[in-house]
């Protein structure tokens, strides 16, 4: 882990915030915390030997620039806002992130499947399933860090997705965990596909 670079990054999170909501105001004096660590949470779950990463609906850049920066994996980061997709390119070129910034909404990006899909706080499980199948590889997995409606939300996935679930629970926050999704495939296909 480059502590160094996060902390850079944290910093450039914090200016950038004055001129656009990446993170709120309140969370301003805990993105090192909040955010980064929340971000990082999701290292140990990676599975050995992925390279390439797509990260879904970016915003501020948490999980998948914290991610790439740790670890050196090479993330595709989508984010349809323009002002955020700017931020993370120029975040990237100062710290020399092995990123791709894509500025484009989830369902129009072009990307080869990739075998690792990260999203933090973007939507419902069976929602954010439908936006992941697509840029996610064969016998690849989903991390998506949630909060206390994680049950709720599995139960709603599970009408309509087959998938493996693991559950990872969070030794900070007790109603936070990490969801490690895979063998995804819509009811009623025989493979992964989106709905």
């Amino acid at each position: 882990m480059n502590e160094e670079k996060l902390r850079a990054y944290a910093a450039l999170v914090e200016k950038w915030s004055a001129k656009i909501n990446l993170v709120s105001k309140g969370d301003l004096p805990h993105i090192w915390e909040r955010h980064v660590q929340d971000s990082l949470a999701l290292v140990p779950y990676i599975p050995a030997g992925v390279t390439r990463a797509i990260d879904l609906g970016s915003g501020a850049g948490f999980p998948g620039m914290v991610l790439a920066i740790a670890t050196g994996i090479e993330f595709t980061l989508i984010e349809s806002d323009t002002r955020k997709a700017a931020f993370l390119l120029e975040a990237a070129r100062i710290l020399g992130a092995p990123v791709k910034v894509l500025n484009t909404r989830i369902e129009a990006a072009k990307t080869v499947p990739a075998p690792l899909v990260t999203a933090r706080a973007l939507a419902p499980l069976d929602k954010l399933l439908g936006l992941a199948a697509p840029h996610l590889a064969e016998n690849g997995v989903c991390l998506f860090p949630k909060g206390r409606t994680a049950e709720v939300e599995l139960t709603a996935a599970r009408a309509v997705w087959h998938m493996d679930v693991e559950r990872y629970f969070s030794s900070q926050d007790e109603q936070a965990c990490i969801l490690k999704v895979s063998q995804i495939r819509h009811v009623g296909t025989s493979k992964a596909a989106a709905p």
